[in-house]
């Protein structure tokens, strides 16, 4: 506090400074690795619980802002825990025999999934091979002769029967390729047509009625012999079924009894037996377009047997290997950076044959949460609801725990070349999804499924509280980013210095950051400094180097604003007096770069009823927040002055030279400290600047940006030259949030910038007038030269007067 009663803060206020003492060690390569999470009990304690949940509403959905290490912090929990759970079982599709258009499914023990595939596909090659080779065997070429001779044998007694029987009645049966032709015989001589038409009328009548006796005759031995023909054909086909049989059975059997455990796959081969014997006839046919030849001849062979629709198609008998957990550890942690619908849900991949477009089950290819199956998924939910279809299919496919993969164009409402409908396949997964709070926000309010699918918020901290355990903590993180990254490792003044830039971060003096992406990226750019200036470890002065060239790789914006103001083209004051004028702080911030700049804001205060005037309001200049400010300060003004008289009086408020619009309540005070001149009439000295919002009471309240206002403030006096009496008002509550830079620092250790809090807006006027703001007596009135005093005095000047006029101009209309 000064001499003049005014509090002031010391240089030992305005930041904490680490202790580099504690640090017992010369180099960070010394310390073991960070194994554990900083900070982040809450939302680990949610994880684990959402984790062990075993039911499928308590999904997880992580919040918090960018940079806190949440996906990396997630995915590393999750295979943690996912090292000792069950690796989960291979998933595969294979035709449906009796409706090819829906394919089934089924699982297999990990690993056994691609064996199943490799033997199917060496059973159908073996099977190409020897099945032929049974067909050519001595004793099954006897038997179908057999066959064929007993129904040869038995066509020709009955096309010798029906000979007999039409020559009996004088008709000659011919055999044409049309079928039977009657001829008739008269005196044992076949006639013609000419010779017929020369015949008597009965005669004529005679052979009519033997030509229609033999032509029933006709069709009723080939009925019979179609019987034997059919009879033949049922017999050579059980016979073929019987070599089949033979070769097929026992293969098929032995894979049954190695599989019997898994009713499913067995069920499968036997349907695979039955479609091999059903259609034999393929694997005849495909040795016989084998044959012989040179590889020339074969390769033109099999070019021509491709271009043929009738090519047998072995395609039914493959296994379609969805999942393959051969090689996995554990449950299955699947991270889907691209959630797209095919990437998460499958898709059904599509080839042109003959001009047009096919697919089947060997073109279905497995999403991401298929993948997962048994295990868990992360998901960013942005990609996530930006992608057509994805987030209500994800939320039914986890409500009915099936996976459906099917094809997204029909979702689209387009004909689709395929019609293919797998069968579901039970879902078991576990999905984390990761976003802002404002999402999950959104989505608990308008999306009603939602709480009932992810019941689960594990929210991630941005900070931490500051003491031994975390910068012990911190500095075993810097280690392992070090290792892991393969940087230069950091002094002990280098750790120092980092931890400092992280308070800084977070504006406060007994918090960290927990942002370690942006921390991570100082450290990488810290080691950077450190070999350019061939340094074996990172000390204080890398570390402030790696931030002073990120903040000047982004400072463009802010340098043209100084200039605008050095220039006097933007009008701030930094000596003397004025009424009615006060500078005011506002924070700028263009994408993840912050900078402070102060405003100038006036007040002219005048006659009326309208009260404060918002220009910035009026000419849609002003946010929600600013409005509310300003009417919080006409309630204090209000409160504070009209007790006793109404307040009559228009008081034009505004930013000078603002054009982009404001928001924000941290002006209030600013704009009550203007007020108070405009009507008290005493100038504010313009070698400070003011920031703070207040209450009704005229409590000065927290703002956010402190340390970015006072350092803009500063920037602008340095560059004028410091006088030994600027400063800056700032709320009492917003001390600790200081973390000022190391030039602001030594400025006000050497006495020549300020920074005074203020609690009360009686305190900070009292500073920018340097007269007493007034305390009411019993009877409400203040001491007749205090700020308070001259202000109540004018504002009952202002209703004396308005009696006054309409005393007057209200006798002059009667």
């Amino acid at each position: 506090m000064s001499e003049s009663g005014i509090k002031e803060l010391s240089a030992d206020q305005l930041s904490n400074a680490i202790d580099v003492e504690q640090f017992q060690f010369e180099s960070t390569e010394e310390v073991d690795s960070l194994e554990e999470v900083i900070g982040q009990s809450r939302a680990v304690k949610a994880l684990e619980f959402g984790l062990d949940v075993n039911n499928k509403s308590y999904n997880i959905f992580v919040t918090g802002i960018s940079g806190t290490g949440k996906a990396t912090l997630v995915k590393r929990l999750l295979v943690e825990r996912s090292a000792d759970e069950p690796v989960p079982d291979d998933w595969l599709m294979v035709n449906n025999f009796d409706d090819s258009y829906r394919p089934i499914s089924f699982p297999l023990p990990a690993g056994e999934g691609v064996t199943f595939s490799k033997k199917m596909n060496q059973l159908i090659a073996n099977l190409k091979n020897e099945m032929p080779r049974a067909f050519e065997t001595e004793d099954y070429q006897q038997k179908r002769s057999n066959l064929m001779e007993e129904f040869q044998q038995k066509k020709r007694e009955k096309i010798n029967d029906l000979e007999e029987d039409a020559k009996a009645h004088d008709i000659q049966i011919q055999s044409t390729n049309a079928g039977f032709q009657t001829i008739p015989i008269v005196n044992d001589n076949p006639i013609d047509q000419e010779t017929y038409n020369q015949l008597e009328d009965n005669l004529k009548e005679q052979v009519d009625e033997n030509i229609d006796y033999v032509q029933r005759q006709i069709q009723s031995t080939m009925r019979e012999i179609n019987k034997l023909e059919k009879e033949f054909q049922e017999q050579l086909q059980e016979l073929n079924k019987e070599v089949s049989l033979f070769v097929v059975g026992h293969r098929i059997e032995n894979l049954q009894e190695e599989y019997e455990e898994h009713d499913e796959v067995v069920e499968y081969l036997e349907n695979v037996k039955e479609d091999i014997i059903d259609n034999v006839d393929d694997f005849l046919q495909a040795a016989q377009g084998e044959g012989n030849g040179n590889g020339q001849q074969q390769q033109i062979r099999a070019m021509l047997q491709q271009q043929q629709s009738n090519e047998p198609d072995f395609t039914k008998y493959k296994v379609n290997v969805l999942v393959d957990n051969t090689h996995t550890e554990g449950g299955p942690v699947i991270d889907e950076t691209n959630p797209t619908y095919n990437n998460i849900f499958g898709r059904m991949e599509k080839r042109a044959k003959f001009g047009a477009v096919y697919s089947d089950f060997t073109m279905v290819q497995p999403g991401s949460l298929l993948r997962a199956n048994g295990g868990y998924l992360i998901l960013d939910i942005e990609s996530v609801l930006t992608n057509p279809f994805v987030w209500d299919t994800l939320k039914r496919a986890l409500r009915n725990q099936e996976i459906r993969v099917e094809d997204v164009q029909e979702q689209l409402g387009y004909v689709t070349v395929s019609s293919l409908k797998p069968e579901p396949i039970p879902l078991n997964v576990k999905v984390v999804l990761i976003g802002r709070r404002e999402i999950f926000d959104i989505l608990l309010a308008y999306d009603e499924q939602f709480d009932k699918t992810f019941k689960v918020r594990a929210d991630f901290d941005y900070e931490a509280e500051q003491d031994r355990e975390t910068i012990d903590q911190y500095v075993r993180f810097i280690a392992r980013v070090c290792r892991e990254e393969n940087l230069t490792h950091f002094a002990p003044e280098g750790v120092a210095e980092l931890i400092r830039t992280s308070q800084r971060a977070v504006s406060d003096q007994k918090k960290l950051s927990l942002r370690f992406g942006k921390i991570v990226e100082l450290i990488t750019e810290a080691s950077y400094w450190c070999q350019q200036n061939s340094n074996s470890l990172i000390g204080r002065e890398e570390v402030k180097k790696a931030f002073e060239e990120r903040r000047y790789r982004s400072s463009l914006a802010e340098e043209k604003l100084q200039e605008s103001v050095l220039r006097d083209v933007k009008m701030i004051d930094t000596k003397g007096e004025e009424i009615g004028q006060v500078n005011a702080l506002s924070v700028y911030q263009l994408g993840d770069f912050a900078f402070g700049q102060p405003s100038r804001i006036t007040a002219e205060c005048y006659m009326g009823k309208e009260g404060i005037v918002n220009i910035e309001r009026n000419a849609k200049l002003s946010g929600k927040l600013h409005n509310k400010g300003v009417e919080i300060l006409s309630g204090w003004l209000g409160r504070q002055f009209a007790q006793d008289f109404p307040l009559n009086i228009n008081v034009s408020i505004t930013f000078e030279q603002s054009y982009g619009g404001v928001d924000g309540d941290s002006a209030s005070s600013t704009e009550a400290y203007a007020i108070l001149s405009g009507l008290s009439q005493i100038p504010l000295k313009q070698n400070y600047a003011v920031t703070g919002s207040m209450n009704q009471k005229g409590e000065v309240q927290a703002i956010g940006g402190v340390n970015h206002k006072i350092e803009g403030f500063f920037d602008i006096c340095k560059e004028r030259g410091l006088t030994g009496d600027q400063g800056v008002l700032i709320p009492e509550s917003n001390v600790e949030n200081l973390m000022l830079k190391a030039e602001v620092v030594d400025a006000i250790e050497d006495g020549k910038f300020h920074i005074y809090p203020v609690s009360h807006i009686s305190e900070g006027i009292e500073i920018l007038t340097g007269l007493e703001a007034g305390k009411a007596d019993e009877s409400g009135q203040y001491p007749e030269n205090s700020v308070f005093g001259r202000t109540k005095r004018r504002l009952e000047e202002y209703v004396k007067r308005s009696f006054e006029l309409k005393e007057k101009y209200g006798s002059e209309e009667e």
